[in-house]
């Protein structure tokens, strides 16, 4: 099977050093490894070219952020499975492909996720946070659930067939996503107990108040879109990330 990654990145220099090595040590060989720039002002470009041997396509040009660089690269994908290595995260070890690629040929998957490791930012052995995913029940989008995102890998032809990232939510495009897919009834997705990437503190959604108050608000949408008493939802996604301080 053919995996395609991508990884989106903007003035991404200080971080993406990190990212590249993580995938170019990869044991697992038939990867795709696409890079969309959103035209970096930093020297981002020539870092990725000094520093990875396995990119096979780089886009560079203006986005409208994370998620429409994303979508970009899904379309640019000819791999078999698609998923994503954000530009300050990396993988947990050199066999994560080849552990992922083994859980989608062990049984009739169209998708599977795993569980993530939040990281301090200058210290990437120490963790902060340990987002187990578990095991899949309807029950638990009402309450908000959704799987780590930068562990979900799902099949291009699913990509093709449930549509991609909603630029509507600049920030919790990938939460809506999640919901589609798994509220499809046409998703086979299995989940791999152990970490398979480590994130970064201080991402996107979560580092500024403004923000989390503007994702919270795209969550309200969302939830709302898809049938949820968001209410609850709302709370309950917050609630369980609590335990994931003290699960490690």
């Amino acid at each position: 099977m053919k995996v395609s990654i991508i990884t989106a990145t903007y003035n991404s220099a200080k971080t993406i050093l990190d990212t590249l090595k993580s995938l170019d040590e990869q044991t697992y060989k038939d990867i795709e490894y696409i890079i969309v720039d959103g035209a970096s002002k930093d020297n981002t470009l020539k870092v990725i070219k000094d520093n990875c041997t396995r990119v096979n396509k780089i886009i560079s040009e203006p986005d409208c952020g994370i998620y429409d660089a994303l979508n970009k690269g899904i379309a640019a994908a000819t791999g078999d499975i698609v998923g994503f290595l954000h530009s300050d995260d990396l993988f947990s070890s050199p066999d994560a492909v080849s552990n992922l690629v083994a859980a989608f040929m062990a049984g009739d998957h169209n998708a599977i996720y795993a569980d993530l490791d939040y990281v301090d930012k200058d210290n990437i052995n120490t963790v902060i946070r340990h987002w187990v995913s578990g095991q899949f029940k309807p029950s638990k989008l009402q309450l908000g659930w959704m799987p780590a995102h930068p562990t979900f890998y799902m099949t291009k032809a699913m990509y093709d067939k449930l549509g991609v990232f909603c630029l509507d939510f600049p920030i919790a495009a990938d939460y809506d996503s999640v919901l589609r897919y798994f509220n499809s009834g046409e998703l086979r997705a299995a989940y791999l107990p152990q970490v398979l990437v480590k994130m970064r503190v201080g991402g996107a959604s979560n580092n500024t108040l403004p923000n989390i108050k503007r994702k919270m608000k795209e969550e309200v949408t969302i939830m709302r879109r898809n049938g949820l008493f968001y209410p609850l939802a709302l709370v309950m996604k917050r609630l369980t990330k609590v335990n994931q301080y003290f699960n490690q």
